[in-house]
């Protein structure tokens, strides 16, 4: 498949079963690019990629739990067999009702769950499906802006996407001259079925705090994904850029 540049291939998106994973996979679809649907949910990924089909899209769903290293070896058979590997959107993390303990007040148990999925699993999966690539190639992570201001009352989920930005200019270092760049995407918080659990007065933080005040949504976000997949950010590497209506300005 080739997008608007002329670049062909197959982006694989973790995550893409509803929200922000299957907006970004729905239009790099729209792009011409064959999508790869990696989601846990097999109702939900299987949902994702007939709606993309129904529309002429070339899509295709593979069951991936991104914290199991064999889940993640399927997926990369499935992609080579697709192939050749173009992009990858490392989306898929733990949200859901991660809000309100205080750092001291966080579990174990808790902890090391929100780290292998969201920090463990970009790694897991870039670190599988690499040897796919063929060059060029994009590499997206998802981080949040949380991440770059801080926030009380959710350490193990900042610390799980600082871990992303930090993954993210590593690996831009070591692929830069193999042809593969690597950014991450920092979205503030998002009207998403994934944020409806986000308790009342984090909406109202940002509501109060961002320069455009109304509220975030999946759209505001896939422009720069698909800029960042495609031809034009080729001399764009190791950046990490928010998108949440100027809540935090660099």
């Amino acid at each position: 498949m080739t997008d608007p540049s002329g670049v062909t291939g197959t982006v694989v998106v973790t995550g893409a079963g509803r929200g922000l994973g299957l907006a970004m996979a729905r239009r790099a679809a729209e792009d011409g690019f064959r999508v790869v649907i990696a989601e846990l949910d097999p109702d939900r990924g299987a949902r994702a990629a007939e709606e993309l089909r129904g529309r002429g899209l070339d899509a295709h769903f593979v069951r991936c739990d991104v914290a199991d290293p064999g889940s993640v070896a399927r997926l990369a058979d499935r992609v080579r067999d697709l192939g050749p590997l173009y992009g990858l959107v490392n989306n898929a993390a733990l949200a859901n009702g991660v809000g309100g303990a205080e750092f001291q007040d966080i579990d174990v148990e808790v902890w090391d769950r929100l780290m292998t999925v969201n920090a463990r699993g970009p790694w897991l999966v870039s670190k599988t499906l690499y040897p796919l690539f063929r060059a060029p190639g994009r590499i997206v992570n998802i981080a949040s802006d949380a991440a770059l201001y801080g926030s009380p009352r959710l350490a193990h989920y900042i610390a799980s996407k600082g871990a992303v930005v930090a993954l993210t200019r590593a690996m831009a270092r070591e692929l830069g001259d193999r042809g593969v760049t690597v950014n991450a995407v920092a979205p503030g918080l998002t009207e998403c079925e994934a944020t409806e659990t986000v308790p009342g007065e984090r909406h109202q933080l940002y509501r109060s705090g961002r320069a455009i005040s109304r509220p975030q949504e999946p759209g505001d976000l896939i422009g720069l994904v698909a800029f960042l997949l495609g031809e034009e950010s080729r001399y764009l590497t190791g950046q990490v850029i928010a998108v949440n209506g100027g809540f935090t300005m660099n």
